[in-house]
C-alpha cells in the first residue's frame, strides 16, 4: 500500500535503535526524508548511512539529549533547516527504569518525568505550529501497554507514559481543525534493548533468569511470540498516512492480545 507520505518529513526522537529505529526504517521505506536523533553521534551517523543505502531517502542526523528544553528545540529547528518543514514528528524516549515505588527517589521521579513526558511536550510545542500553518501534520507519541494496563514492577511508565495519553488526547482535539492528527502507539513486550534491561530487573527481582522472564511474558501473549520491532514501526508509518487522516486521539496497541480489557 502507498501511504501517500512520499516527500514528507519526519522528525523521529530516539531512533538509532530499537523501537525508534525501525519506525524510522517504515517511514523511509514509504520515501519520507527523515531527521534521526538520539544521544550517540556515533550509532546515529551510522544509522543515517543505512537508511540512506537502503532506500536513498535524505537523511539529517542530529544528535541531543531531549531532557533538556534545548535539545527539543535544537531537532526541530534542525529539521526545519535541512528541509524547510517537519510534517510528521514521532515522540520517542527511552524507558523510566524499572522498580516499585518504595525503590526510587524524588530525583528519579523527575528524571522520568524530563525524559518521558517533558519531552514529548517540548518536542509537540516546536513542531505545532508549522503543522498548523500548512494544515498538515502528524503526530506519534510511543508510549506503552502499560497507559491501558499497568505492569508490575514498572509503577514509573505506567504512572508517566498515562500523562503523555491525556496529553495527546487533549491536544488532539485543539488541533483536528487544521488536518493534524495526535495518536500514540502502545508497544507491547517486544524484541528491542529495552527488554533485555527489563528482563534482566525481574530476574534479579524475582531470584529467577532472562529466560524464565521472556517465558513468563509470551505466556501472557495470545499470540504467544513477542514483536517485532518493524510490526511497531509498520503501525506507526500508517497513522502518519493519508490513509489514516480521520483517525486522531487514539491510542494503538501492538501486543499481540496482550491488553484484556474490551478498549
Amino acid at each position: 500500500m502507498d501511504l501517500g507520505i512520499q516527500g514528507r518529513v519526519a522528525v523521529v526522537a530516539g531512533s538509532s535503535q530499537g523501537l525508534g529505529r525501525a519506525i524510522a526504517d517504515s517511514l523511509a521505506a514509504e520515501g519520507v526524508d527523515l531527521v534521526i536523533n538520539s544521544r550517540s553521534p556515533e550509532k546515529l551517523l551510522q544509522v543515517k548511512e543505512e537508511i540512506i543505502e537502503a532506500t536513498g531517502i535524505r537523511v539529517e542526523a542530529v544528535p541531543c539529549d531531549l531532557t533538556q528544553a534545548d535539545g527539543a528545540i535544537d531537532l526541530i529547528a534542525a529539521g526545519e533547516q535541512a528541509f524547510g518543514k517537519v510534517d510528521i514528528l514521532i515522540t520517542n524516549t527511552g524507558g523510566p527504569p524499572a522498580g516499585m515505588f518504595e525503590d526510587h527517589s524524588a530525583e528519579t521521579w523527575d528524571e522520568a518525568i524530563a525524559q518521558n513526558l517533558t519531552s514529548v511536550v517540548n518536542l509537540v510545542r516546536g513542531a505545532l505550529p508549522g503543522m498548523k500553518e500548512r494544515r498538515w501534520g502528524r503526530i506519534v507519541n510511543v508510549t506503552s501497554i502499560s497507559v491501558k494496563q499497568p505492569v508490575k514492577g514498572l509503577i514509573l511508565s505506567n504512572s508517566i507514559r498515562a500523562g503523555v495519553t491525556g496529553f495527546a488526547k487533549t491536544i488532539s482535539n485543539e488541533v483536528a481543525e487544521f488536518n493534524v492528527t495526535v495518536n500514540n502507539v502502545l508497544p507491547g513486550y517486544t524484541r528491542t534493548e529495552r527488554l533485555i534491561h527489563l528482563a534482566e530487573a525481574i530476574a534479579e527481582r524475582d531470584d529467577t533468569t532472562v529466560d524464565s522472564a521472556y517465558a513468563g511474558w509470551m505466556e501472557e501473549i495470545p499470540m504467544g511470540r513477542l514483536a517485532e520491532p518493524r510490526e511497531l514501526g509498520d503501525v506507526a508509518a500508517f497513522l502518519c498516512s493519508e490513509q489514516a487522516s480521520y483517525v486522531t486521539g487514539q491510542s494503538i496497541a501492538v501486543d499481540g492480545g496482550w491488553i484484556k480489557g474490551l478498549v
